[in-house]
Formats: C-alpha cells, structure tokens, sequence
C-alpha cells in the first residue's frame, strides 16, 4: 500500500474522517434516486456519448425544442442543480440542511451581452441576497462577472484598449451592478463569491474585485476573490493580495478553486502564439494548490478561505490543520465546498464531522443552465472509459445497500 494511502488512512480515524463512507455520504438518497444517479453517471462515464450529446443539447435548447428542456430538467439537470426558480432551490437547501450542509447559490446566468439581460443577471442576484438573508443555511451567494458584463469588454479592458464614451458608461455600469450586489451582502449579513474566468478577462475581474474587497471588507468579509491555482502566477498573486490587504486595512477573502478551463487555455496559448498559464503537470498544481491552503489557514483570523475542491487529499490537509491548531471545526472564516450532485463522500463527511461544509447550489431556467451543465457532464466523462469516481461510489452504495444496478 502506498505511503500516502496509509497516511490518509491514518489521519481519517484521527479526525474522525473517512471519505469512503458512502452510508454517510449518500444517506439522505432513497434507493430510486441512488439507481437514477448511478444510471446517469455511467451514462457520462462514456465519453463519446457526452461529446454527442454536448453538442445535440446546446443545438435543440436554441431551437427551443420543448421536449429536449424535459429531458434534460429530469436528469442532469435534476442531479446538478437547485432548481429553476429560487422557490425549488428551498427543497434543496432544506434537504441539505437537515445533513448540516450549507448552501452557497449561484445564479446560473452566463456570457449576456445586451444591457437588459446584464441587468436582469444583477437583479437576480439581488433577489437571491434577499431570499438568503431569511436562511441561516445560505451564508454566501456567488456571482459571476460575465453575467453582468459583456465578455468583449471585459477582454478589452484587459488588452489595454482606450475608452470611448459608450464603453466608459458601459464600464461604469458594470461596477454599478456589481456594487449594488456586494452593497446588499454587506447590509444583510451575507457575503459574496466572485468566481474566476479565463485568464484573458481575469486581470479585469481582479482589479474589480480587489475593489470590492477594499471597500466592503473592513470590518468582515463580504466579498471573496477566487484563486485559479493551476494558473503558475496565482500563488504569488494571493501572496501579493494578502499584502496589500494588510496595508490597506481590510480582510481577505478568497476562494481557492484548481480551475475550470484547462484546455481552453492551453488551446488558446497555443493558438495565439504564449505561454501557457496553467501549470505543466497535475502535481505543480496539487503542490500550488496545498500550498496556498496552508497559507490561508495560518493567517485565518485575517483570511476568510474556501477550500472549493474536489480533490479529497486538499480537503483531508485542511481539516488536519484545523484541528492541529485547535480551531474550532465550524470556525466561520473557514469553509469546505463542492459543486451540487458531485463528491458527496466529502461534503457530507466533512459536515458530520463538525466542519463548514457547503454545495455550490446552481439555479436557473434550464436553458440559461445548460452551459454550465455541459461542463459537468464533461468533467465526469472519462478519457479511459473506466468507471469514473463518482459512478463508483454510487456503485459502492447500491452494493452496500444489498441492491442491483
């Protein structure tokens, strides 16, 4: 057995930890819906099938085909969202609460262009700040920049084009939305998620950010940036960050992710002629990534930290050193949190272990969702064709349970 195995083996029984407990993790499942996820997963698990059926989905949703929005809301919708209105997200922030599991909502808008549907985004969201206020369930909201603003502006900005007067206004639009947003968190006792993107908006989104942060974050934190760390410069950037943070006078808040956009960055490097941001290898990234934990965890009364990953090496480092540092498990700058419908193993277990463990809850017309969902369905696709990690410990569950696939 492996060194690292053993350790993991080791450090679970201290901390009263075990990542493989599929009772636990699926415990709130009845024995329908467990076969239904199993069904769907070994239906993702095919790759080709995914490929097909990413591009058949995107291409029937702008036809406004009625019977594919059905299909989709029944299944890999239902696995991997909270529900289309903020009304359904209530069952699935309740049936996560009754596991200790909190709920971060995310409005599933993306990539708008025109300014009603950038205001709608805006509106949403305040919406949905409101509506969270009322549950002590949902600390924190997350928002996407590109909902609020037109990705070609974003891209610009960044490349250092000159305004005009209309992208002047239309900029100052942008930070009035999302001012409005993390004005309403502030006064309602929430705080703010802003997700990372692609690298050639990210300086943007940074900078937007950072002032955010700067403006809300003197007494608590309100407003999260998010770290990429398969990104080779983020590890100084949080550094960086963390400096300035102190100089200025306001807490950080950050929001450590690997990063979703790997071969979309590596391709559009390759494409346009530089180097690459993403790390070489998986273990740069790991190392980076675990890195950067442990730097939040050390300055926790100065650093609000979300450990969003799915990698149960990261998560199992966390809770050993809250623990070894004797901080209390639910300690409210420090969080654990997985995307709805994937590593249940760890968000439960985390959470019947005493830690602030949440799901990213995901909600929205199936439509504005679909993106979103094609990504999921890609990332449990397997290259191999064998049996992806969480068709297995589906699989483990239904045998556990004495029941056939």
């Amino acid at each position: 057995m492996p060194n690292f195995i053993k350790d993991m083996l080791n450090l679970t029984k201290d901390l009263q930890l075990d990542f493989s407990n599929t009772e636990i993790a699926f415990a709130d499942r009845t024995d329908k819906e467990l076969n239904k996820t199993a069904w769907l997963f070994g239906l993702m698990n095919k790759q080709w099938l995914v490929g097909i059926g990413s591009k058949i989905g995107l291409a029937a949703i702008k036809l406004h085909l009625p019977f594919v929005t059905g299909a989709i809301k029944n299944t890999i919708f239902e696995q991997f969202c909270g529900g289309t209105t903020l009304l359904e997200a209530q069952k699935t922030i309740d049936r996560l609460k009754r596991s200790n599991i909190k709920s971060i909502l995310d409005y599933g808008a993306e990539a708008k262009e025109e300014e009603s549907e950038l205001n709608h985004t805006m509106n949403e969201n305040l919406r949905s700040i409101e509506f969270s206020a009322t549950q002590d369930a949902v600390p924190i909201i997350s928002v996407k920049v590109s909902g609020l603003a037109r990705f070609e502006l974003l891209e610009s900005l960044q490349a250092g084009v000159a305004f005009t007067d209309e992208t002047k206004a239309e900029y100052k639009s942008i930070l009035r939305r999302l001012d409005a947003i993390c004005h309403s968190a502030s006064s309602k006792g929430m705080a703010v998620f802003i997700d990372a993107e692609e690298s050639w908006i990210q300086e943007t989104i940074d900078h937007m950010a950072e002032m955010m942060m700067k403006r809300y974050n003197g007494e608590r934190v309100v407003v999260y940036t998010t770290c990429q760390m398969y990104r080779h410069d983020r590890l100084q950037y949080l550094y960086d960050l963390a400096e300035r943070a102190l100089k200025e006078g306001y807490f950080l808040g950050v929001k450590l992710v690997r990063g979703a956009y790997m071969e979309k960055e590596r391709e559009r490097a390759e494409e346009m002629g530089y180097a690459s941001p993403i790390h070489p290898t998986k273990e740069a990234t790991d190392e980076a990534y675990n890195t950067a934990l442990r730097f939040c965890i050390e300055q926790y009364e100065r650093i609000a930290s979300c450990n969003a990953s799915h990698n149960a090496e990261s998560a199992l480092l966390q809770a050993q050193l809250i623990v070894e540092r004797s901080i209390p498990r639910n300690h409210p700058n420090l969080y654990f949190c997985q995307l709805y419908g994937m590593s249940d193993n760890l968000t439960f277990n985390l959470a019947a272990a005493g830690f602030n463990a949440a799901k990213y809850v995901v909600y929205g017309s199936v439509r504005e969702v679909v993106p979103y969902l094609i990504r999921r369905a890609q990332e449990n696709s397997s290259v191999t064709g064998d049996m992806s990690r969480e068709y297995r410990l589906v699989a483990d569950e239904i045998k556990r349970r004495g029941l056939k696939m």
